[in-house]
């Protein structure tokens, strides 16, 4: 029998929506079983009231971290220190990171060069280092239903603020995702310049954290489609394929 792909779940509380954390682990359903299941805070603080009611519904094990020094975040110390010892001790498959915080880049950099996935969670907000250094990072704001986050003041202004994609120009704009798009799409494309979606994606994933989702597309091939600078053959097929238009011209 097959064993699972075990997924050790760590959530910064201080820095993570609790009205997400379904939408989260429902995501992370998609790469495997989340066996460890941990959230970090100071839970005697009236901020994480709106996280009590979360931990006990989806299984989380509340951490217990007091602040030992005022305007210091003692959690995310602990945090780091259980990611080192579970890697070690636990051995799981993945880790995924919930927080808004560049803080953890260099825990993250660390569990990379141990050969572990790391699926990162955070806000829009989130600085682009720990970002860039998962395997993967999703902005929440982007994740699952837009559902009332009443356990911050930001967070409810967000879940009052319709969640809608990048548009075309905007996308257009970024000129990061279009080079990775481009430049995937050479490495894979044929003598007549198609290449196949999946194989596109592929290459994507293994060089970069882009998430199509962060941009308000379900897949990468709706979000191609609506940068307008590719085209697409055979979609709706296995076989569907892309090309940079300018090598058409």
């Amino acid at each position: 029998m097959t064993e699972p792909f075990r997924i050790a779940l760590l959530i910064d509380a201080d820095n993570a929506p609790a009205a997400k954390i379904d939408a989260i682990l429902n995501d992370l359903a998609e790469y495997g079983e989340v066996t460890i299941r941990r959230a970090y805070g100071n839970w005697t603080k009236s901020e994480l009231k709106g996280w009590i009611e979360e931990l006990h519904d989806a299984a989380i094990r509340p951490m217990q971290q007091f602040d030992l020094t005022a305007h210091k975040n003692a959690s995310d110390m602990a945090l780091a220190i259980d990611a080192v010892e579970l890697l070690h001790a636990a051995i799981p498959d993945a880790f995924a990171l919930v927080s808004s915080d560049s803080d953890f880049t260099p825990l993250v950099h660390y569990l990379r060069e141990k050969g572990r996935a790391v699926y990162g969670y955070g806000r829009e907000k989130t600085p682009a280092p720990f970002k860039s250094a998962c395997t993967r990072f999703t902005v929440v704001e982007k994740l699952g239903d837009s559902e009332e986050e009443a356990d911050t003041e930001a967070g409810a202004a967000l879940a009052r603020k319709p969640s809608s994609a990048t548009t075309g120009p905007a996308l257009k704009r970024n000129a990061r995702l279009i080079q990775l798009l481009r430049n995937s799409i050479a490495a894979a494309a044929d003598d007549d310049g198609w290449a196949l979606v999946g194989t596109v994606v592929s290459r994507i994933r293994n060089q970069s954290s882009e998430d199509p989702r962060n941009y308000g597309y379900a897949t990468w091939t709706k979000l191609i489609k609506a940068i307008d600078l590719f085209e697409l053959k055979d979609e709706g097929t296995s076989a569907i394929a892309v090309s940079d238009k300018r090598t058409k011209k």
